[in-house]
């Protein structure tokens, strides 16, 4: 089905992994392509209850834009692709199912902006960070530049994005642009017991809150107006009824997601 990523579900748990090692997972067309559909199976499967993206290999989550891609391409053309980078993106932002990024080695440019689309962030210990793009004449195009001020700070992401250099995990860390920092061999198993846990928990619940917490940074709505409203959606939802009464009788939910 795919050609430059791979997926695999285990425990309603879909590993979405960008599969070029040989060019440090370069984001190229196919696989922004192949994760726009992966990220379509993420909202329509009912089977996936939440999904990690990574990279193959131990060096790169994904190194950056597949820069010969870029050759050639004038105004409208560099931008009709940072839309269509920024329509992926935002679509794995505002997926109805927590998506984390467990980042292995170099999270570049394309990578780094990937990574901050998920809703958060795990990192090995040797991942690196950085929007590299004034080296080559560019800034970030898939929404670099806002994300990384959103999670980070202004003047944190405003001296990453002018001077190009990276962060290493441990300042990621610091910085509050990863939740963790494992070893290598640790990084798919510790991401994995957290959506374990996140699986056990109402999923439209679940889906409310990355909605609700969303809502912070979109100009269009009132973070606090919204959250009243999905917070009453929840009183019409069968978990809602299920999640109280189990609490009640001192018992383990049992949460169908309706």
């Amino acid at each position: 089905m795919y050609t430059a990523i791979t997926t695999s579900l285990e425990n309603a748990i879909l590993l979405i992994t960008i599969n070029r090692p040989d060019k440090m997972n370069a984001l190229n067309k196919t696989v922004l392509d192949e994760l726009n559909s992966a990220i379509d199976e993420v909202y329509s499967n009912h089977a996936v209850r939440s999904a990690i993206i990574t990279g193959a290999g131990a060096k790169a989550f994904v190194a950056g834009a597949d820069i010969s891609e870029f050759q050639g391409l004038k105004h409208n053309e560099g931008m009709d692709l940072a839309h269509k980078g920024q329509y992926i993106f935002k679509k794995i932002e505002d997926a109805p199912k927590p998506v984390i990024a467990a980042v292995n080695g170099f999270a570049l440019g394309g990578g780094c902006e990937l990574a901050m689309a998920c809703h958060f962030r795990l990192a090995s210990e040797n991942a690196r960070f950085g929007q590299p793009e004034v080296n080559l004449g560019l800034i970030p195009g898939y929404g670099g530049t806002q994300r990384l001020t959103q999670l980070i700070g202004k003047g944190r992401a405003i001296e990453l994005l002018i001077t190009g250099n990276m962060l290493d995990a441990a300042t990621a860390l610091q910085y509050g642009l990863v939740n963790y920092v494992v070893p290598q061999e640790e990084l798919l198993p510790k991401a994995k017991s957290i959506l374990e846990l996140v699986n056990t928990k109402a999923p439209l619940a679940v889906g409310r809150c990355i909605k609700a917490a969303n809502a912070v940074f979109d100009h269009t709505k009132d973070g606090f107006t919204e959250e009243v409203k999905l917070f009453g959606e929840c009183f019409s939802t069968q978990d809602m009824i299920e999640g109280t009464t189990a609490f009640l009788e001192k018992r383990k939910p049992n949460f169908q997601g309706k």
